[in-house]
């Protein structure tokens, strides 16, 4: 893991957080902490999946 894009992706999100509450603009994303965790779990999940190294091809299942 890169700790600068780490950063770099914080310090974005902290701006572009600040740029939607200085125009009073509604933000996004979850506004409480049990949405904000559901995204955290869907990130865990797929880092899960891929971790195990498990996939299913979604056009080839439909004969794509």
């Amino acid at each position: 893991m890169n700790l600068q894009l780490i950063l770099l992706g914080l310090l974005t999100g902290t701006l572009t957080g600040a740029f939607f509450a200085l125009f009073d603009v509604p933000i996004p994303a979850p506004p409480e902490l049990p949405g904000l965790m559901g995204i955290v779990g869907i990130y865990l999940g797929y880092k899960l999946v891929q971790h195990l190294g498990v996939s299913v091809d979604v056009f080839e299942s439909v004969g794509f």
